[in-house]
């Protein structure tokens, strides 16, 4: 989600091999005065410091099913996939707009939020925008006109077969501005079956790339999705602009600032955070702003 010149910033694993030549995330906010905002993303969501609210019912999707062939691109930044506008949250007025990923190094910790300061290996988020809107740039103007789904992955002992075509697209996108077509894919086989994703938490927040425009409905799902650890290390393979490794391609999470996180009926607090794993967005009711 860059709105500012891709030129004018880069993650943290890029400053020391530029000698400080791009602007890593402490300085963001000279790239985008946003940044340096109250209501940034992410966040290390602390479980029991959460708000029970009875208006987050089980997210409904439509299109997600459906069968697509689109297109794969390395943006110097991380992969985008651009999504139909039939992809969309039911009831709530938002349509699909892309989705891309944040990962850390060869399958190490590389999510963008935290839950109870535990990072995951990656993180997809799936971006939407009001339906009144064209465009990213567009919704970014409404506070509330942005909705992120969001999923952490974790590592599992066998391949994920559903991501074949991700994965195998990756070698033809190792160079920042290259894209491949992707074939015969479905939203509904990235993500987990709905009836897994009635845990989550929600919170108003922000983008987590310069402009940092704070305009975004998080939804972060409780459970990961699992992928193997050569799936996870595969998207290490792929380059920055700058042409070193594209590697913990995340922002550090930022400080709350009082902002309120709420969770689900069907969130257990859990012993083990282990359990709790995914993230991002959504927005079946709106925030108020």
């Amino acid at each position: 989600m860059a709105l500012a010149s891709s030129a004018d910033w880069c993650y943290q694993s890029q400053v020391p091999c530029n000698n400080h030549s791009c602007t890593g995330p402490d300085d963001w906010a000279s790239v985008a005065g946003a940044c340096g905002n109250t209501k940034q993303s992410p966040i290390n969501i602390v479980t029991k410091k959460t708000v029970f609210d009875s208006r987050l019912s089980p997210v409904q999707f439509t299109g997600y099913q459906d069968t697509i062939n689109t297109v794969i691109t390395n943006n110097g930044h991380t992969v985008q996939v651009n999504l139909p506008d039939r992809s969309a949250i039911s009831g709530a007025n938002y349509k699909a707009q892309q989705l891309h990923l944040h990962w850390g190094k060869k399958g190490g910790p590389g999510s963008e939020h935290t839950i109870d300061g535990e990072k995951y290996p990656m993180e997809l988020h799936i971006v939407h925008i009001k339906d009144n809107y064209d465009s990213v740039e567009q919704a970014i103007v409404d506070p509330s006109g942005v909705a992120v789904l969001g999923f952490f992955y974790e590592e599992s002992q066998s391949a994920n077969k559903k991501y074949d075509g991700i994965l195998n697209s990756l070698k033809n996108i190792t160079h920042p501005g290259t894209n491949v077509t992707l074939s015969a894919v479905s939203l509904d086989m990235l993500i987990l079956p709905h009836n897994e994703l009635e845990r989550c938490f929600r919170y108003q927040g922000s983008l987590t790339t310069p402009g940092c425009s704070e305009a975004v409905v998080w939804t972060i799902f409780e459970k990961a999705i699992p992928l193997s650890k050569a799936q996870l290390s595969a998207f290490s393979d792929l380059a920055f602009s700058d042409g070193t490794a594209m590697v913990n391609t995340y922002r550090p999470v930022q400080l709350q600032n009082g902002c309120e996180v709420y969770h689900s009926r069907s969130y257990v607090f859990c012993v083990s955070t282990a359990l709790l794993v995914s993230s991002v967005f959504t927005s079946l009711y709106i925030l108020a702003v």
